[in-house]
């Protein structure tokens, strides 16, 4: 296991020297560090050596020359807002430390700081960030911010707001928060807005008594009183209706929720972390999600890359998930040729995560021998690979899955032309209104933004 990463930050030589030693002496059973760690001696040397290199964790001395430890945590929230923050303090200071820690820290220790209590704090912090590793796959800078992120407000009670394309494992990302939370050992209950009938809806989150509609045999509690104390996910909250969202922002406001057909209110202490592939600046904008619901859910956003911009994950990810269905079928471990291992790089996945473990689910059922080889993929991989490696394209057979064939185009369109629509439609041979309903009926627009027209020359053309 690699060692966690930690900068230790203290104008105090001996302080920095004896927290480094401590640290540095930490080893796992086969004796390996657990921890690699820098030290610097005021707050602009570390954002030096932050710049410079990649770390879990930082601790800072709150009263420094110079730069004060509020004031590093500021600028490191500003390069990094996923990195975990932990403050050293006098106990005089520990006002200023509780509104830090309302502001983006992670955790206090007051000074002088003990050996078992700082050995504590940091272990409790990493064995979070390991928890979080062991749900979250995945090596690539985008993903370890997530990690990070995770780590970081897991500790409050405050609404999460992931984001991000269908498939990219928006719920893992919600468990991974709950496990790593105080919340660990309380419920965690699921519930997919877009899956369920907006007439049984509000009897799913809120309960209902009995008699209260047709079919109603007896009372019922909803998913925010089961998950009292606990954490409730609402995935594909942007398929809430209007009135749906005024219910669920009373709930959100006054921590209390009112069955169907009941007039008794009743008190909640649940966390909830909500997720979605829609834009809901744009929605806001168009009227069709409240501006208030939306600052309430929005309180800290997570958003998660597509796999196409995590590249470093995909063979990772593969791995993973062979030898996870190798393990469930019983069978031997399996590998991917080089030509396949070469296609499932290239391939632009629009489907995301969700699409590639089915790829390998699939892949490993219909392979003859212990090596995936091509023809084991599915087909709108191997299409692509298709049109991509000749001027031609010869229907297949055993067909084709069209509408994957033409999301991966679309979104290959706009990878490679920096998501300019006008010019991605041209490579395409589309109309740019074709191109803007085209990426509407998939839902595709441009990652961490509100719209997907990002340049005056796309605004220029749709209104000639």
């Amino acid at each position: 296991m690699k060692p966690k990463h930690i900068l230790i930050v203290d104008d105090e030589k001996n302080q920095r020297d004896i927290l480094q030693l401590i640290l540095l002496g930490e080893r796992d059973e086969a004796g390996n560090p657990l921890y690699d760690v820098k030290a610097a001696s005021s707050g602009q040397e570390a954002l030096r050596l932050f710049k410079l290199n990649r770390f879990d964790l930082v601790m800072t001395d709150l009263k420094m020359h110079g730069m004060d430890g509020i004031e590093l945590l500021n600028e490191l929230t500003q390069m990094d807002s996923s990195i975990p923050v932990i403050l050293m303090t006098a106990h005089g200071s520990i006002d200023s430390v509780k509104e830090a820690l309302r502001g983006g820290a992670f955790d206090y220790l007051e000074k002088p700081v003990e050996r078992a209590q700082l050995l504590d704090t940091i272990s409790r912090a990493v064995a979070k960030m390991r928890a979080v590793d062991e749900e979250i796959v995945g090596v690539s800078d985008a993903i370890e911010r997530v990690k990070k992120m995770i780590v970081k407000v897991a500790v409050s009670s405050s609404t999460v707001l992931i984001r991000g394309e269908s498939g990219t494992g928006k719920e893992r990302i919600a468990r991974a928060i709950h496990k790593a939370s105080p919340r660990v050992n309380e419920r965690f209950q699921a519930v997919n807005c877009a899956a369920i009938n907006e007439n049984l809806l509000e009897s799913e989150l809120f309960g209902h008594e009995k008699g209260s509609f047709t079919g109603a045999h007896a009372e019922k509690k909803g998913l925010f009183e089961i998950a009292d104390k606990g954490t409730l996910f609402l995935d594909e909250i942007g398929e809430l209706n209007v009135s749906m969202q005024a219910k669920l922002l009373r709930a959100l406001q006054e921590k209390e929720v009112t069955r169907v057909g009941g007039t008794k209110a009743i008190k909640i202490d649940v966390r909830v972390l909500a997720a979605t592939n829609r834009e809901l600046e744009l929605m806001v904008k168009e009227k069709r999600f409240r501006e208030d619901l939306f600052y309430r859910l929005n309180v800290i956003p997570i958003d998660v890359p597509p796999l196409r911009q995590r590249r470093d994950d995909i063979v990772v990810l593969m791995d993973y998930f062979l030898r996870k269905h190798s393990a469930n079928s019983g069978g031997k471990p399996m590998k991917v040729s080089a030509d396949a291992r070469k296609m499932l790089l290239d391939y632009s996945w629009p489907g995301n995560v969700r699409q590639l473990e089915s790829a390998i689910e699939r892949a490993l059922l219909l392979a003859e021998t212990d090596e995936i080889t091509v023809e084991d993929l599915p087909m709108e991989i191997r299409d692509v690979a298709r049109i991509e490696g000749s001027g031609g394209f010869r229907l297949p057979a055993e067909g084709i899955d069209f509408e994957q064939l033409e999301k991966s185009l679309l979104i290959q369109a706009m990878d490679q032309t920096n998501w300019n629509i006008t010019r991605a439609a041209k490579l395409l041979g589309l109309s740019f209104r074709t191109m803007q309903y085209r990426l509407d009926k998939f839902g595709l627009s441009r990652p961490g933004r509100g719209q997907k027209e990002g340049s005056e020359e796309d605004t220029a053309d749709e209104e000639s």
